[in-house]
């Protein structure tokens, strides 16, 4: 019986024993502890890597400040508030490390507060550029829509998590170009091209989500303390499909109370460049209504939820014990500017 050969005339099955014999003894190397030089370099390599996956992580938790608003002299109505559309916009895909919603990498598993604050200001977006095709853009409901606007909302209104296939990081850069067509068209010389009518009544669309949203907001931070609440939604007239209780026990999960934080630091963030840029294109509405002292008032506290953090975690406290508990000073921001926007809105419907 011949023996296999390789073309090198060496017969094979002797270099497959040499290779098992070679593996073998570089396996019994491996383990004999007095060669440990291998194991250490190992450890130091994962050290390394971890090391540096830390500081990248701590890097990429930075959130962005809040910018200031300065219009030009000449500026046209509607052009600050579009601007800061698209600066909300472009920030969740240039900020440091990036959009990471959509990260599938390890580090992902524990860098969920930066997912978190981007999906409070995504929230926001939506919202705005939803009142903006909707309203804003439109001098009365049986008005055409805008073209760009009717791209961009839909665009930003893709899945947040979607990784490849699209991308979402590409479906938002279409919807932010569009803002910028809109844009170009609203500050050109053609004055038939790109509309925004900065009315009382399409100030109190938007505001209008921005209450419900903030109310939301206020009532998950509060949730931290677990306790007893009546079930508001319980009424002797309605006959409801399931029976109700008459008081239920809600608290926000212990894993998810920095996520609830730091959703409502992204959508204070955004909520805050927005109202800015507001407040310079509806500024005759707001004279008019004698609602500008109201409507700044809103923003300082919300611009409140922005402090710097000094602690490295996020404390839940009981209220008044020992420990501080950071959702309800948070829930406290929020809840004082949803105070004064509810004011506000009377200014805007009776003032």
């Amino acid at each position: 019986m011949k023996s296999l050969r390789c073309r090198s005339g060496v017969p094979m099955l002797g270099v497959i024993m040499s290779n098992d014999k070679f593996n073998e003894k570089l396996g019994d190397a491996m383990l004999d502890p007095r060669n440990n030089r291998i194991w250490k370099g190992v450890l130091w390599l994962l050290g390394l890597l971890l090391l540096v996956d830390i500081l990248l992580g701590w890097y990429w938790s930075q959130e962005p400040e809040l910018k200031k608003v300065t219009p030009k002299a000449d500026v046209v109505r509607g052009e600050t508030t579009t601007r800061e559309l698209i600066f909300v916009a472009d920030t969740l895909l240039t900020k440091p490390g990036g959009y990471l919603t959509n990260d599938i990498l390890p580090h992902r598993l524990w860098l969920d507060n930066m997912p978190a604050w981007e999906y409070g200001v995504l929230v926001q977006v939506r919202d705005f550029s939803r009142v903006l095709r909707r309203d804003m853009s439109r001098s009365q409901s049986q008005s055409q829509e805008d073209k760009d606007l009717a791209i961009a909302e839909p665009q930003f209104n893709f899945d947040a998590q979607s990784w490849a296939m699209p991308a979402t990081e590409s479906e938002y850069r279409r919807g932010i170009k569009a803002l910028e067509r809109y844009l170009d068209r609203l500050t050109d010389a053609n004055e038939n091209d790109g509309k925004f009518y900065a009315r009382a009544d399409n100030l109190n669309y938007w505001l209008n989500e921005v209450q419900n949203r903030l109310g939301s907001l206020s009532l998950t931070l509060s949730q931290s303390v677990g306790r007893s609440q009546l079930n508001v939604d319980k009424d002797g007239t309605i006959v409801a499909a399931k029976p109700e209780k008459d008081e239920d026990f809600i608290k926000t999960p212990w894993l998810d109370i920095d996520d609830a934080f730091y959703e409502a630091r992204g959508a204070t963030w955004a909520l805050t460049q927005l109202m800015r840029g507001a407040e310079v294109d509806f500024a005759d509405v707001l004279r008019k209504k004698n609602a500008t002292i109201s409507f700044r008032q809103m923003v300082r506290e919300l611009e409140a939820t922005q402090e710097t953090i000094w602690s490295p975690l996020i404390l839940n406290g009981d209220g008044f014990g020992m420990l501080a508990n950071h959702s309800l000073v948070m829930a406290n921001y929020v809840s004082r500017a949803n105070a004064a926007l509810i004011d506000l809105r009377k200014l805007l419907q009776e003032g």
